[in-house]
């Protein structure tokens, strides 16, 4: 028996309306996922945890109060059992998420929200460090275009990049709808690894509840 919980990580209006609008996948899309992941999950009474990004008065995104601070309605009218805020990337970092799942005795933690590059792929590489089997839904999930002094990428490539990344091993990514299937099946979703994804022959699954391979280095 798989015993989840759905994290939701900063589906805020920020988002939408204010300085980080979401490219790829479409906003409309991911949001709808993510509405479709939260109904499912209090559904089949798998715990909800929504994840909000909080940042002072003086920055330019995120600031407590104002519009772009906000769960967006999809999130903030659905309900959830917990609400934590953070200041850093990780989910895990200065909250009581992780207790707040102990206590509950999760051994699966399914992730969706923004960014992906970001705090999705932060909290997916604590969570799995902390010894948690992880999923991450690709399609409820999203980013943005970034340019710096270092490159550029676009949204599409950083998100597919990223969610090819954690697939090695720190997570099993899917879709919406291939998880839907997972969870009426009492099943997790299967993860992948680096020999996997690289052509070497991968080693027999372990036993153990996260069901992956070992990670390099």
């Amino acid at each position: 028996m798989v015993n989840r919980a759905l994290v939701v990580i900063d589906v805020q209006r920020e988002y939408e309306e204010g300085a980080l609008p979401i490219a790829y996948p479409p906003l409309t899309e991911s949001l709808a996922s993510i509405g479709r992941a939260m109904d499912a999950a209090r559904h089949r009474g798998v715990p909800i945890a929504v994840i909000q990004q909080d940042a002072p008065a003086t920055s330019p995104i995120f600031a407590v109060g104002t519009t772009g601070w906000q769960l967006h309605p999809v999130v903030a009218d659905r309900p959830s059992d917990t609400l934590f805020t953070k200041r850093l990337p990780g989910a895990f970092t200065g909250t009581g998420l992780e207790r707040w799942l102990r206590e509950r005795a999760v051994d699966t933690v399914t992730l969706v929200g923004y960014m992906t590059q970001h705090c999705v792929d932060t909290t997916a590489r604590q969570a799995s460090h902390a010894g948690f089997a992880v999923e991450v839904l690709e399609d409820a999930t999203g980013t943005l275009d970034y340019r710096n002094e270092v490159g550029a990428v676009d949204a599409r490539t950083l998100h597919t990049t990223v969610l090819t990344v954690l697939h090695t091993g720190f997570a099993a990514v899917a879709t919406t709808d291939a998880w839907l299937a997972a969870l009426a099946a009492d099943r997790r979703l299967p993860a992948g690894s680096v020999p996997s994804s690289t052509g070497v022959p991968d080693s027999p699954r372990s036993s153990s509840p996260r069901s992956s391979s070992p990670r390099s280095s």
